[in-house]
């Protein structure tokens, strides 16, 4: 089976103070299904426009990208829209909720977007908030959550299409840390599901939950190992492995 994630030499550079910083250079890497990864580094590494080339937000400047087998990196912006819309969830480290809709409603958004009708979107939206544990705050308004309750929102909505990939930047730098405990859990809850899920993060607290840990420096991938006591990935495929 082909990687759900595979870039081969993707590269991205953004004019910077009359000078050109290459804020990804070359980055080949193969994320397998069920997967769960964290992409590390200071700040400055590069790791969110990685995230941001991943989650088809941005286009590398040369290199190749394949999603589920196939090539994305050259596809159009509306075919991007749909894939951005269909195979991947976002979750990011402030819960941008629309302050106007309950929490059930914002859960909802995806399915409308994906042209799912009014009672399955609205019976798979409470199935959603039901596994993040906020069934009882389904008719609730966003400043009526707590900043966990918020993002427990987000990562329902994210998750409420099956998306193929899971991509979350910085998801518990804006919580305590019995806050960013759950939902860290939650994440692992998704991994034992079967979920893909790629975090991006510069605190080793959170990549230790995760089950590999791929480490930029100056837009580069610097170490790709598993996760300190966990022996059950296979060695992560060389750089120099691919064609």
């Amino acid at each position: 089976m082909e990687p759900l994630v595979r870039t081969v030499g993707i590269s991205k550079s953004y004019p910077s103070g009359g000078t050109i910083v290459r804020a990804v250079s070359n980055v080949s890497l193969a994320i397998e299904h069920g997967e769960f990864v964290a992409i590390m580094g200071r700040s400055g590494s590069g790791k969110s426009t990685l995230m941001n080339l991943l989650g088809l937000l941005d286009r590398p400047d040369s290199g190749s990208y394949a999603l589920n087998g196939r090539e994305v990196a050259k596809l159009s912006e509306e075919r991007r829209a749909a894939i951005r819309s269909h195979d991947i969830g976002f979750i990011f480290q402030l819960p941008a909720l629309l302050p106007r809709a309950t929490a059930l409603e914002n859960v909802e958004l995806p399915l409308i977007y994906a042209g799912i009708p009014p009672s399955r979107r609205r019976r798979e939206a409470k199935d959603a908030l039901d596994r993040v544990g906020l069934a009882d705050r389904a008719h609730h308004w966003p400043n009526q959550l707590s900043g966990g309750e918020q993002q427990r929102v987000v990562i329902a909505r994210a998750t409420v299409n099956d998306p193929a990939l899971i991509l979350a930047d910085e998801p518990t730098g804006s919580l305590d840390s019995a806050t960013s405990n759950e939902i860290l859990s939650l994440f692992e809850a998704l991994h034992r599901e079967g979920r893909t899920i790629i975090v991006v993060t510069h605190a080793t607290e959170v990549a230790d939950r995760a089950r590999r840990q791929i480490t930029l420096h100056d837009g580069r991938i610097i170490k790709d190992v598993a996760a300190s006591g966990d022996n059950s990935l296979p060695t992560p495929l060389a750089l120099d492995s691919f064609p």
